[in-house]
């Protein structure tokens, strides 16, 4: 039987440090959906339709993974789609509260569904989404830490606001 997992954020946009924990996710589990979160009271820069386009092609190489949106309870969507888990990210210990409190949430509507927590490799710890749309948006470079046709897009949306 498959080891099927989810990996659910808003990705917006995807980072090298979110393509980190996708590859190394699949190191742990046969299949992985990264499900793309159309959050409604989230304000996001990219469409759901561009976000899921950008993850695609930054993972088109990697067997195994599926990429789309998904609207309900995070726990209804893992379980939709087989999984025994729940990916997330870790960066650092201020991720650990709003992380620890979505866990005991989940296991509360779900409990035969886990989650797995994953720190990026060093290189990305520091790199977040918002992060990146901050320092594009005032001018600068996020050169490696997004693939590059991230950051042309993010030049590109930024671009027009400045």
């Amino acid at each position: 039987m498959a080891r099927v997992a989810v990996y659910p954020g808003t990705f917006d946009p995807v980072t090298n440090g979110h393509l980190d924990v996708m590859v190394r996710s699949l190191r742990l589990f046969d299949r992985v959906y990264v499900g793309v979160f159309d959050n409604v009271s989230k304000s996001v820069l990219f469409s759901n339709q561009e976000r899921v386009d950008m993850i695609r092609q930054a993972t088109a190489h990697l067997p195994g993974l599926e990429v789309e949106t998904f609207h309900s309870l995070l726990v209804d969507y893992a379980k939709a789609r087989g999984a025994c888990a729940i990916i997330r990210g870790l960066r650092a210990v201020s991720d650990f509260d709003y992380e620890f409190q979505m866990t005991l949430m989940n296991r509360k509507l779900d409990s035969m569904t886990e989650t797995v927590f994953m720190m990026p490799s060093e290189e990305y710890v520091y790199v977040s989404s918002r992060l990146i749309k901050e320092v594009v948006g005032l001018g600068g470079r996020v050169t490696g830490l997004v693939p590059d046709f991230v950051e042309t897009a993010l030049m590109q949306h930024l671009g027009k606001r400045r």
